[in-house]
């Protein structure tokens, strides 16, 4: 159990990282250069001693391998060598050093069986997350600082803990093995006569333990899953009887989002908690709860990503029935910026358990680094520019614009580009960062919507009968209540074929639709008015005068 909370403790670590790999990758001023000696990097260990995570996998590995003489090397070196190499350095001392260490090896190589044995039997090892991947190990376990506790040994007698102690080699490295007192632990616990019969068994191997072991593992974690599985499709299913607008309830929204990937990581849960119990191989254990462990993260990741979008489709729904455009494209791009923090999260966490250090690659190239390697700069633009649009406005979801040449309506914003649908019908997608610096006319926010026209009566209308047509579209204006008090109707001035008069008036109205139909009422009502009066639209015309110059 306490390995399966190994993701939690990961999701803080990582986000740390982030700042801490942006810090790291700073100069600090005043800093001296490191000397060429001390920047020397140690001969890496051939055995993978130098951190307990590198000293468990490594022998787990031997083990499997069925390799003893190897798994010997992860076992206190006998006292026996030491002593020869303190005596002489003739023949014989050569051969006395060579015969201790052969016995060393051939104790080491039985004590390995018998480490197997017992961890087969009921002991149990950290899971592969838990294991400290650090040179020191975990400082505040509350144990010796040169000892790591990796694991229990159990029997029906009791329990002891599997110890690590750091030891430091001949060639001056520091390695990890197992303590002494788990090596006399190990021989209490396992007689010789359970390594004869373990030796002397036959059966199916596959990876290094039997294959009746690998099916146990596998059939534990399908039923765990299966069960959760069902368990969730019946709540479901009571909850789609009990509540009957799905859409409008956020519990059952929630619990939509968040059962289907909660099954599957109950069932890790799960897993972890009861694969100790099944007495099988603790290669197949270990190897199926460290890949185990990748499956909680995908789960923890499926979940957060779908709890995200369930969360910003309730919110979305609120701020479109309130009638908040803008508040809509802030979700709806805090939405996708959190989905790529969980994936880059996850993807590390995996990374991780797997085995690759991806931490230090990261820390060193440091947050601005990093982006200009893999060539963002055109990403990190275009992101900025997202940031700028939110924070100034000029365009909100649902506005109808005018950008550069493109006239549409804005149906998207997002974290690398802003989608606009034009009167075609087309979708045209415009890179933030050009959308931050164009001009953009939103039509969107006009107040009123103006009505300008210039009407050209005929020449043949008198003065008498212009002042009596501007004094009745005076009157139409006023009488109209959709347009505003500063309206005008003037005589303009003489066109080349009609005397023309200009109608300047503001419709108080922010649809354009309305305005539309608004538009059209005035019109008419102008229309019947010239007729009423008698007076006729103009149109060009050109009159031509001929003169007679022939004599009688």
């Amino acid at each position: 159990m306490k390995a399966a909370l190994a993701p939690l403790r990961f999701l803080i670590a990582a986000i740390a990282l982030a700042f801490a790999s942006f810090a790291g990758a700073q100069s600090v001023p005043g800093a001296e250069p490191v000397p060429e000696d001390a920047a020397t990097t140690p001969t890496p260990d051939p055995f993978g001693r130098e951190t307990p995570r590198g000293a468990i996998t490594e022998l787990l590995r031997a083990l499997a391998d069925g390799d003893y003489l190897r798994a010997a090397q992860y076992f206190p070196a006998g006292e026996n060598l030491e002593a020869q190499s303190e005596s002489t350095t003739s023949d014989e001392g050569e051969e006395a050093r060579t015969a201790g260490a052969q016995s060393d090896l051939d104790q080491g190589a039985e004590l390995a069986r018998k480490f197997q044995i017992a961890l087969d039997s009921g002991g149990s090892l950290l899971a592969f997350p838990l294991l400290s991947n650090e040179a020191a190990g975990v400082v505040d376990d509350g144990l010796a600082q040169n000892l790591e506790q990796v694991g229990t040994l159990s029997s029906g007698e009791g329990a002891a803990p599997i110890l690590l102690q750091q030891i430091t080699a001949a060639d001056g490295s520091m390695q990890w093995r197992i303590a002494p007192e788990t090596a006399e632990e190990i021989a209490d616990f396992v007689p010789a006569e359970a390594v004869e019969e373990t030796i002397t068994e036959e059966g199916i191997a596959l990876a290094g333990a039997p294959l009746i072991d690998w099916l146990k593992l596998v059939a534990l974690a399908l039923l765990a899953f299966a069960a959760f599985r069902l368990l969730a499709e019946l709540v479901m299913a009571i909850l789609r009887r009990a509540i009957t607008d799905h859409d409008a309830s956020p519990i059952y929204r929630f619990l939509h989002a968040a059962l289907p990937p909660l099954s599957l990581y109950l069932a890790v849960l799960t897993f972890y908690a009861t694969a100790d119990n099944l007495g099988v191989s603790i290669v197949a254990r270990q190897t199926l709860l460290r890949y185990a462990a990748i499956v909680a993260w995908i789960a923890l990741a499926w979940f957060a990503l779908r709890l995200v979008d369930a969360i910003a489709r309730i919110v979305t729904g609120r701020m479109h029935r309130a009638e908040r455009r803008q508040a809509v494209t802030i979700v709806s791009f805090l939405r996708r910026g959190a989905k790529v923090l969980l994936l880059a999260i996850a993807f590390v966490a995996v990374l991780d358990t797997v085995g690759l250090d991806v931490t230090t690659g990261i820390a060193a190239l440091g947050i601005g680094g990093l982006a200009l390697a893999l060539g963002a700069q055109k990403t990190i633009e275009n992101l900025v520019g997202s940031v700028t649009l939110i924070a100034d406005r000029p365009v909100q979801v649902g506005d109808a614009a005018q950008i550069g040449e493109v006239f549409g309506t804005v149906e998207d914003i997002g974290m690398r580009s802003t989608l606009v649908r034009t009167l075609n019908r087309t979708l045209v997608s415009i890179p933030n960062g050009y959308l931050a610096s164009e001009r953009i006319e939103n039509f969107a926010l006009r107040d009123r919507f103006l009505f300008h026209q210039t009407i050209g009566v005929t020449y043949d209308t008198d003065a008498q009968q212009m002042e009596r047509l501007l004094g009745e579209l005076r009157d139409i204006i006023a009488d109209d209540g959709h347009i505003l008090d500063d309206a005008r109707v003037r005589f303009h001035g003489f066109g080349d074929s009609a005397l023309q008069i200009e109608i300047f008036a503001y419709f108080n109205t922010r649809s354009y639709p309305e305005s539309l139909a608004m538009q059209e009422t005035l019109l008419f009502a102008i229309m019947r008015k010239l007729d009423e009066l008698g007076i006729d639209f103009a149109f060009p015309t050109q009159t031509i005068h001929l003169q007679n110059d022939i004599a009688d």
